[in-house]
């Protein structure tokens, strides 16, 4: 009820937005708009339609309009900015925090930010033109350089009175990082320890000098899966000298976790997509070379079968299971490629250790292989009537259940030891590549007890 009341509020004054702007009352949408939270002012804006939006360009500031691009959904914010005037393009990305800028920057052509920074003001383009020579996806490309910094021979009144200088240009304030006169990171003070502490201390007596950053360098998987483990709002990022260059705030991890979980999930269904508004032969480009490799693989599945085309001819019948007995090697493959994929991405693999995965893979295999093959070894019974096809073919889904499972955590593992993404073991590989295997596992062992079944 709560919920229908605040959307109904919500609808009231879009409604009022949307009256003011098509009337074009500058006073009353600005009074209108601007009183809302910055994330209901981006749905709004993102819901309108290019003219609309240049209305809305026109009413805006570009500090107010930056505030909008910055909740808006991701990959749509670089579309948004190229379709602005230029000058006033420049102006919004000048008023974004540093990170935001970049990530934008990155999306577009390399000519357009060129312009870009040639237009907008002389510091704000040194700061971004810094941390876009940084690799993508690394921490120096998500880092901000909008922080808070303190010298260790600085009071704590000293550090106060920088702390409000600076606070307004800062993404946050939580931690206070502090630095000696080389520039490099010797510790951190919450926001709390130091407006508790006494005036006349000095920043060397209340530091916390066990600080925990990362290289600049570093992955930024790595950096999520760090922040979740130590539960902090904000990680320095340091060069191998240890000056400290920037900070990666819990917002922008946020956004890493999102995007690493959508290239997970688009690789594990084969898949490698940008973006769901791609055009159809983009798509296409992107999907076909799976597809051909899984296309050969189904071939020699094929082949598999046809070699065995003696054993079918003696025993038609066998040829009804093969579907059930493929498919149940693809399913506990892929349940067991989601657990790994999963496993190695929360670390929880590496505190386990391989050997302890393999075991409780074999076992899982074992158990479920095993039920699954007496369940289908009484349905066949009861409905053939025939014994020995029941018990071939209930053996042939124990087999093919436990080397599935087994093959679904290894592929993974092994990609993974060597330095390979392990999502790139996609569903449909998986479910391929146990095809294969529990195809032979099955015409072997109708070949191998042929006598029986005749």
């Amino acid at each position: 009820m709560m919920k229908d009341l605040e959307i109904h509020a919500r609808d009231i004054i879009n409604k009022a937005i949307e009256e003011a702007l098509l009337n074009e009352e500058i006073s009353r949408f600005r009074s209108e708009f601007l009183k809302i939270h910055p994330y209901d002012q981006s749905e709004f804006f993102e819901a309108q339609n290019q003219e609309i939006r240049h209305l809305i360009y026109s009413y805006l500031s570009p500090e107010e309009m930056a505030n909008v691009i910055e909740h808006t959904e991701e990959g749509r914010s670089s579309e948004f900015i190229t379709e602005m005037n230029p000058t006033y393009a420049a102006q919004v990305i000048a008023k974004l925090a540093t990170d935001d800028a970049v990530d934008i920057l990155n999306d577009l052509d390399k000519n357009m930010v060129v312009s870009y920074l040639t237009i907008m003001p002389e510091n704000e383009a040194r700061e971004i033109k810094d941390l876009l020579h940084y690799e993508e996806k690394t921490a120096g490309s998500i880092m901000t350089t909008e922080f808070v910094v303190v010298t260790i021979d600085m009071t704590v009144k000293e550090a106060m009175r920088h702390l409000r200088k600076e606070a307004p240009e800062a993404e946050t304030i939580y931690y206070i990082y502090v630095v000696d006169q080389d520039q490099c990171l010797v510790g951190v003070i919450s926001l709390r320890d130091l407006i508790i502490a006494e005036g006349s201390l000095t920043i060397q007596d209340i530091v916390n000098e066990h600080v925990v950053s990362v290289a600049v360098g570093d992955d930024q998987e790595d950096i999520a899966q760090m922040m979740r483990d130590y539960d902090f709002l904000a990680l320095p990022v340091v060069d191998f000298q240890n000056h400290l260059l920037g900070i990666i705030t819990v917002d922008d991890i946020m956004d890493v976790m999102e995007e690493e979980a959508s290239d997970d999930y688009s690789k594990l269904a084969g898949v490698d997509v940008d973006s769901a508004d791609q055009n159809p032969l983009a798509a296409a480009k992107k999907r076909l070379p799976w597809l051909i490799i899984l296309l050969f693989l189904g071939l020699f599945t094929a082949s598999i079968i046809a070699r065995f085309e003696e054993t079918l001819e003696q025993v038609a019948l066998l040829a009804i299971f093969i579907p059930l007995i493929a498919g149940m090697a693809g399913n506990t493959g892929t349940q067991s490629l989601a657990v790994a994929v999963r496993g190695i991405a929360t670390g929880e693999f590496q505190k386990q250790g391989l050997f302890k995965i393999i075991i409780r893979e074999t076992i899982t295999g074992l158990i479920t292989g095993i039920t699954c093959g007496l369940a289908i070894w009484l349905i066949i019974y009861i409905w053939q009537g025939t014994l020995f096809l029941g018990f071939l073919v209930g053996l042939s889904i124990a087999a093919t259940l436990l080397v599935a499972t087994i093959s679904g955590a290894l592929v993974p593992l092994l990609m993974h030891h060597f330095k390979i993404d392990p999502a790139v073991a996609s569903g449909p590989f998986i479910t391929t590549i146990n095809d294969i295997i529990s195809i032979t596992i099955y015409f072997g062992m109708a070949t191998l007890f042929m006598q029986f079944l005749i």
